[in-house]
């Protein structure tokens, strides 16, 4: 089964590499007006973005776990994540869970407030939610974005464990 119809790919802006999509998913989540750390997908083959109707995907080899230190959650990212973005939210997400206790439960919505309060918001698809700090997501980034491998050389190592 195709992640992303041929006729969504032809209108989008579509991105093949690890490193080219490293930078492109920080770079949207930067125009969005959210935290660069959020996606830490990793061994990225494809992403695409269509800006007509704000369709993001993202294609891995393999589903990831990484944990958010500051806030001590751990998040599964499956191989194929897809969403409908906009300026501060990402609704309609797909491939996302994080574990509560010892069950893990998927995520529809990310958003932040408007005006900022310095939260971001993670809604499940029965209405439950969870805020954390916006500064647990961001990742320290002091290279151009159009420097693919000075910006991924720079990011911080991150914790993930293939599955």
């Amino acid at each position: 089964m195709a992640l992303v119809a041929e006729d969504v790919k032809r209108r989008s802006e579509v991105y093949r590499g690890d490193e080219m999509c490293q930078v492109k998913s920080k770079e949207l989540l930067k125009e969005i007006a959210l935290p660069n750390g959020l996606l830490p997908l990793k061994d990225m083959e494809e992403c695409g973005y269509d800006r007509e109707t704000g369709f993001v995907w993202l294609k891995q080899k393999k589903s990831c776990i990484h944990k958010f230190e500051q806030i001590g959650k751990l998040v599964s990212y499956a191989p194929e994540v897809t969403a409908h973005v906009q300026q501060g939210k990402i609704t309609k997400l797909t491939g996302v869970k994080t574990k509560e206790l010892l069950v893990w439960i998927t995520l529809s919505d990310i958003y932040t407030d408007d005006p900022p309060t310095g939260k971001i918001t993670f809604k499940t698809p029965a209405g439950l939610f969870r805020s954390f700090p916006v500064s647990a997501f961001q990742i320290q980034d002091t290279t151009p974005l159009n420097d693919a491998a000075s910006a991924t050389a720079a990011a911080p190592p991150v914790q993930v464990k293939e599955l």
